[in-house]
Formats: structure tokens, C-alpha cells, sequence
């Protein structure tokens, strides 16, 4: 009796599969798309309702005869290749060329290439779905509409081997406008004045002129800089009011794409296209032991931050085993999904936790570990507890003008023991985190020194590939 025959797009996921199905089935791959519009000609109807023209892509050739001669046999095809638009693609044009009276089709979404993952892939099997193609198939059919188009254009117009798209030509146009708006932008001067005081003991500290006679103050020029400085040189300075409060902070949630993209570009200097990659390759498996390769990571290509409650639970556990039952929570933490979110995918997160960083680095190289690390302490950092800043804010008086002077300290570190995101670095705490002598209000406080300074509004600034993303 004939096996099944599963079809992914990697070569790379054979291996992975079938480390965990055993000789079930068989497995082949398409080593991506086997179809697609012909590279010389628009390749599209356009009288007819838009319809594409697909050929077989050149060089694929011997790839379609391994695929046909591996389902020969087959009645039952199980098509798994990514599970998205693409892989939908990629889906449809495989069943296309293997269609035969009396075969079976199967969709099959491999969310993580683990052996539960590809069970659960298995046991709920799907129809191909026609409206995920068709969005394929719309977005490639606009790619071609404007590229083949327009492209012509600007040889004839601006210059030759310039070329327009979908997102690179709205992306040009945002960097134009937002260049132009950087080229109109006028600076406009303003001052501050900062007092530099000392308590009963030490060390001494820098406060700010925020207000005059209770108002928000604002210095447009050196003069009146000057002025305030003659007005305060001589003048009193006591603590007027001492506010302490302590917040807490939620970690982020687990990785969408577009995160993933931005943090890696942030924090490990990759670019956009290498961190999804990178991503792939732990997606579709890592030799652990030789012959048998370990999907790290679920699949990268998400915009949801939803995770399995089963995930969220072992984090729990390794939480308190690592850290201590302190750093833990009660229950897991769930995270509220964007309006439009498509919600197809979970978040990007590990396959199991306890594939820690340091556990994997040996099979590792060194830009999958990093991106690893990334993906896993962001996911563990989810579930973990608050973190606790304590925040002082101290109002100091001087006749009609108030200083402020705050910092913050971390009381108690929770999630951001193990991970802080670019937006919110350690620097940036450590920075908040100004040493204040003892004071209490109604304490008088000797002047060392005024120190005005200049400044000048700043323009936007330009787009960053992270900011683009």
C-alpha cells in the first residue's frame, strides 16, 4: 500500500518531519515555488478581469519531476508548505500540477515543527483556502501592475535603471515627504536654566526651572535667561514638596514580525531581510544531534500575540525554577490583539523554554543564537512579574520661580531582570535613577551655581530602517 506524500517548500523541513513521523509518510519538498508570472512580459490579462498567466519558474523543471514521480503512488497529498499567503501559493500551484482523479488534497498549517506541532498539523487537516490565494495572487498581480508599468516610465523620464513597486514607491514617497519637511523646519531658540544646590548633606544635585508664580516657564532668549538668573542669584532656595510614589511596569508582549524586526535591527544591528532569515532557520530546525533537527521557534511570520496557554504555563515554571517563585505570576498573561490583527499565527515565541539560550549555543551560529536569545527572553520576560520603580519628585521654591529635580530606582526588578527592550534600555534607567541627598520639605538649600543654556528645536528626524519597518 502506498504512503501519504507531504509536500513542504524547504528541504531543510524533511528533515525535521521526518525525524518526528518516522517511514508514515513520505516527504518532499518544492524548495519554494515551482510557478509564477513569466519574467519577460507583463503576464497578466488585464481585458479579462486581471487574470494571471503562470508558468513553470525556469530551472524548476527537474524539481516538478521529483514532486510528480514522489506522489505517483500517492492517493493522499498533504500540502504544508508555510502557512501563509505565500505557502498558500505555493499550495495551490503543487496540487495544480499533481492533480489526478481519485487523489486526496490536504492543507496542512505546521505552526511549529516540533512533534506535537506536526501531529496537531496532521490530525487538523484543511481545505486549501481560496481567499488566502487570491490575497496571494492580488498582491503579486500589483506588483507586476506598477513595477511593469511604471518602471518604463522613469527609465524615459528621470533615469534609466530605476524601478518602482507596490510598498518601495509609497515607501520613496514617505522618505520625500518626510525629507521636505526636515528642509522646511524652522529651529527655533528657547533656554533652560538649571540650579545647582546642596542639602544638609551630601551630594549635591542639579534642578530644573519648570514654573514661575505656579505657570509652566518658558526662556525664548538669552536675555531674559539673564534676567531670571539676576532674579534668583541672591534668593532663598528651600524644598517646597516631596512626592514619592511607586509604579509598576508590564513586561511587552512575545514578538510580532514587525517587533522582531525592529528590536534585532535595534539591539543586534541586523537588517530586516537577515532577521527573517535567521528567523527561518530556527524555525525549520537546528540539529541538535546529528541526523536530527529541532524547530526552535514558531513561525515567524506573524502579527498576533497570542500564545498557547500550554506555552505560557511552562514558562511559568522554568520562571520559578530560575529565577525564584517571586519573579513568577499567579496566572499566565495574555496580551490584547490589534483591531485588524489577522490573529492566523501566535506570537513568535520558543517551542519550549527550557531550549534555553545557553543550552543551544553549542549547535548555534552565532547570529541564530543571538536571534534566539532575542526571541526567547522577550517570550519568558512576558511571563514574568511586574517590575517596581520607585519615582521621587522633589519641588523646590525660589521667590516667584519653582525647580524640580526627579529620579527613580529600581525597587524590585521583576521581568526586567532578564530582558528590557530598546525602547526602555537599562541606560535609559540608570540615567532616571539621579542620586538625591536626604531632604525633607521646608529644608533650606544653598545655591552653588546657575547654569543657563541654550537649545534649539529639532526637526523630524529621518526615517531608520527600524522606524520604516
Amino acid at each position: 500500500m502506498s504512503k501519504p506524500l507531504i509536500i513542504v517548500e524547504s528541504p531543510t523541513k524533511v528533515k525535521t518531519i521526518k525525524k518526528y513521523i518516522g517511514d508514515q509518510f513520505n516527504v518532499t519538498a518544492t524548495s519554494g515555488h515551482i510557478k509564477d508570472l513569466p519574467p519577460n512580459e507583463m503576464g497578466i490579462d488585464i481585458e479579462n478581469n486581471f487574470t494571471p498567466k503562470y508558468v513553470d519558474i525556469k530551472g524548476k523543471q527537474n524539481v516538478i519531476k521529483s514532486l510528480k514521480a514522489a506522489a505517483a503512488n500517492a492517493s493522499d497529498v498533504y500540502l504544508a508548505p508555510d502557512p501563509d499567503r505565500e505557502g498558500e501559493a505555493i499550495a495551490y500551484h503543487t496540487a495544480d500540477i499533481l492533480k489526478k482523479k481519485g487523489r486526496n488534497f490536504y492543507r496542512v498549517l505546521f505552526h511549529e515543527l516540533t512533534k506535537n506541532g506536526i501531529d496537531e498539523g496532521i490530525r487538523s487537516v484543511h481545505k486549501l483556502n481560496q481567499d488566502k490565494y487570491d490575497a496571494q495572487q492580488t498582491r503579486r498581480i500589483l506588483d507586476r501592475l506598477v513595477g511593469y508599468q511604471i518602471s518604463p516610465l522613469l527609465w524615459r523620464k528621470v533615469q534609466g535603471g530605476l524601478s518602482a513597486g507596490r510598498v518601495q514607491s509609497v515607501t520613496v514617497r514617505m522618505i520625500y515627504e518626510r525629507e521636505r519637511a526636515i528642509q522646511a523646519f524652522t529651529p527655533v531658540e528657547y533656554w533652560s536654566v538649571t540650579a545647582n544646590l546642596e542639602g544638609k548633606y551630601p551630594p549635591a544635585f542639579d534642578a530644573k526651572l519648570v514654573k514661575k508664580n505656579g505657570k509652566k516657564i518658558e526662556i525664548p532668549d538669552e536675555k531674559h535667561a539673564n534676567e531670571i538668573l539676576e532674579a534668583v542669584k541672591n534668593a532663598s532656595f528651600s524644598v517646597d514638596k516631596i512626592n514619592n510614589k511607586t509604579t509598576k511596569r508590564n513586561p511587552l508582549p512575545p514578538f510580532i514580525t514587525s517587533k522582531l524586526q525592529q528590536e534585532a535591527i535595534s539591539k543586534l544591528r541586523f537588517s530586516a531581510k537577515k532577521t527573517m532569515i535567521v528567523a527561518q532557520q530556527l524555525y525549520e530546525g537546528i540539529e541538535i544531534r546529528p541526523g536530527e533537527p529541532t524547530g526552535l521557534i514558531t513561525y515567524m511570520r506573524t502579527d498576533s500575540v497570542r500564545i498557547a496557554n500550554e506555552a505560557a504555563l511552562e514558562a511559568q515554571d522554568l520562571i520559578r525554577e530560575k529565577f525564584g517563585p517571586e519573579y513568577g505570576i499567579e496566572s499566565p498573561r495574555f496580551f490584547k490583539n490589534k483591531n485588524k490583527a489577522q490573529d492566523a499565527h501566535e506570537a513568535i515565541r520558543p517551542t519550549s523554554v527550557y531550549n534555553t539560550p545557553e543550552k543551544m549555543a553549542p549547535h548555534l551560529e552565532k547570529d541564530q543564537y543571538e536571534l534566539y536569545s532575542l526571541i526567547w527572553k522577550r517570550f519568558v520576560a512576558s511571563q514574568m512579574a511586574q517590575a517596581l520603580i520607585d519615582q521621587k519628585s522633589v519641588s523646590i521654591q525660589a521667590n516667584d520661580y519653582t525647580f524640580n529635580v526627579s529620579g527613580s530606582t529600581i525597587k524590585f526588578p521583576g521581568f526586567m531582570a532578564l530582558y528590557i527592550s530598546s525602547d526602555e534600555s537599562m541606560d535609559k534607567e540608570q540615567k532616571k535613577q539621579v542620586v538625591l541627598p536626604e531632604l525633607t520639605e521646608g529644608m533650606a538649600l544653598k545655591l552653588i551655581k546657575l547654569e543657563p543654556k541654550q537649545h534649539f528645536t529639532q526637526p523630524p528626524p529621518r526615517f531608520s530602517e527600524a522606524s520604516l519597518v
